[in-house]
């Protein structure tokens, strides 16, 4: 069965961050996943990970000024700087949480050759930085419904930059969510895709809720992702439609 995460960046809203890793082990996580920690001591982060008795398995690389509308910089010329200052940043997070691997945001930008090749400049860069300390990069796509103006938005064009970047340490990071808004056809394109896939999250479409509030068929996806033998992390990064506790019904059968 997959391995159920809990993105704690977006579960438990009720909660303060640093509360919610307690709340996702009383109702069954083992693993935790989180988006940006860098507004919270990286000791602190861990410690509370610790406590809990949780792993962290993903966060994302610092991704530019979220309050003024950035949506990463990885693929913006003229910020390589800055970009290779965020992957010593998220390394300091995840060496201490001992987190795995981490998610690189390409940004907002024209679909052009020139952000195409800063992206993979950064990719390839993050990719051996972060093979030095045992960490692995992953690159999402992400559909232009939720992030209007995103510039990585489809599996066929993460593969592209993958394949430029030519790291063995880079990654597809597969969003349920965002590739069913751009592509669809999900069964068959997980089995494709699967052995460039390091991480995958889900959520339901349209609303970005927990599986079963929407078109997608988890009880059928999540069975099929097994059976090809995926043995990483599915992140839980919804929104609750409620209660999350009570909308974690769905995910009895893999948290036992």
């Amino acid at each position: 069965m997959p391995k159920l995460a809990a993105n704690v960046s977006v579960l438990f809203p009720q909660l303060e961050f640093l509360e919610r890793f307690a709340a996702a082990a009383r109702v069954g996580f083992r693993f935790v996943e989180y988006q940006f920690p860098y507004a919270w001591p990286a000791g602190e982060v861990a410690r509370r990970a610790r406590e809990a008795g949780v792993e962290v398995v993903l966060h994302n690389l610092p991704a530019g000024d979220l309050a003024k509308g950035e949506r990463g910089i990885a693929c913006l010329p003229g910020r390589a700087h800055e970009f290779r200052e965020g992957v010593e940043r998220a390394i300091e997070y995840a060496r201490v949480a001992a987190c795995p691997r981490l998610n690189c945001i390409a940004g907002l930008a024209p679909q052009d050759a020139a952000h195409f090749a800063q992206l993979v400049e950064n990719v390839r860069y993050a990719a051996r930085r972060l093979g030095e300390v045992g960490i692995q990069l992953l690159i999402e796509p992400i559909n232009t419904r939720s992030v209007p103006g995103f510039f990585l938005t489809g599996s066929r064009q993460a593969l592209d930059v993958l394949n430029a970047a030519g790291e063995g340490n880079a990654l597809l990071q597969y969003d349920i969510f965002h590739m069913q808004v751009m592509e669809g056809d999900l069964a068959h394109s997980i089995e494709r895709l699967l052995p460039r896939i390091g991480h995958m999250q889900l959520a339901d479409v349209p609303g970005r809720h927990e599986p079963g509030s929407g078109e997608i068929n988890f009880e059928f996806l999540l069975a099929h992702i097994d059976a090809l033998g995926y043995a990483g992390w599915m992140g839980c990064e919804y929104n609750p439609r409620g209660d999350t506790v009570e909308g974690l019904k769905w995910a009895r059968a893999y948290l036992s």
